[in-house]
């Protein structure tokens, strides 16, 4: 019998010559951002605690079976903080992503399609704030905007945009020479039209993978704009600010700097996990 009537014979070893492996670590990274959405979702469905109103008597108490990881200095549980602050610093993630995904794609679709003297004013552009320090720049950003959740989001997208713009400029180039985007102009297609149906799509999936890996970094910037105090103010829970604020008891109370470290880095590291598995996919 050759390999060929063996799996025509055999349905189920067919079905297991051609499944795809499975990826634990994906899977993972997946339940782990599934799991911080439906925090910022739905949060009361987690906990029955309050994340802004402390109770008196419970004090900087440690982990217990009453509150899995603790309370902090005015009695509010920490669990109850880190889910309650999952939508600040998602939502906020999600808006410097979109930020910076507006604004790179529009610059390198631009730069990438029209070229010539247009092409080279856009990227020098974004050579001056590629060089201008990340940090820096989205405290310029929020100076001038204010202090807030959204404005850290709006300050943190916009230093993002011309990394953006210059993965869609390569992106656009690389399509524009492919033969079936010769084929389509030589038809008799119109440029935009050519741009629309046939650049776009096909230069859309490596800054998608790359929007994927920027979420993460947001998150982080954000936790990081956030524990210098420019965030969102007490007493609501943000990440960042819960983070800074436990670093007063650090020597009596880890748990209020721990736990919250522990759900950013969680975040972050799938994000980017994330995003491997994207670049990967064909």
């Amino acid at each position: 019998m050759t390999t060929l009537d063996f799996f025509s014979t055999h349905p189920a070893a067919a079905t297991r010559q051609f499944r795809l492996p499975v990826q634990p670590t994906l899977v993972l990274a997946w339940l782990i951002i599934a799991v911080a959405v439906a925090w910022a979702v739905a949060p009361g469905l987690f906990t029955p605690h309050s994340g802004t109103i402390g109770i008196a008597g419970n004090q900087l108490r440690a982990p217990d079976a009453a509150h899995w990881l603790g309370t902090d200095e005015i009695g509010r549980d920490v669990l109850a903080r880190i889910i309650y602050g999952a939508v600040n610093s998602l939502t906020g993630a999600l808006v410097a992503v979109g930020v910076g995904l507006t604004g790179g794609i529009s610059l390198g679709v631009i730069a990438g399609a029209v070229g010539g003297r247009t092409d080279a004013v856009i990227m020098r552009l974004v050579d001056v704030l590629l060089s201008v320090p990340g940090l820096l720049l989205q405290l310029s950003i929020i100076i001038i905007l204010g202090f807030g959740t959204v404005n850290v989001a709006a300050a943190v997208g916009a230093t993002s945009i011309a990394g953006f713009a210059r993965l869609m400029r390569a992106e656009v180039i690389r399509v524009r020479r492919a033969d079936y985007v010769e084929a389509a102009f030589g038809s008799g297609g119109r440029f935009a039209t050519v741009l629309w149906r046939h650049v776009l799509p096909n230069a859309l999936g490596t800054v998608v993978a790359y929007a994927a890996l920027q979420f993460g970094t947001a998150i982080l910037a954000i936790a990081t704009l956030g524990f210098l105090g420019y965030g969102a103010p007490p007493p609501t829970p943000e990440w960042g600010l819960l983070i800074s604020e436990g670093r007063k008891y650090l020597t009596s109370a880890w748990w209020l700097t721990t736990f919250p470290g522990v759900a950013v880095i969680l975040v972050v590291l799938a994000a980017n996990r994330i995003s491997q598995s994207l670049q990967r996919t064909p």
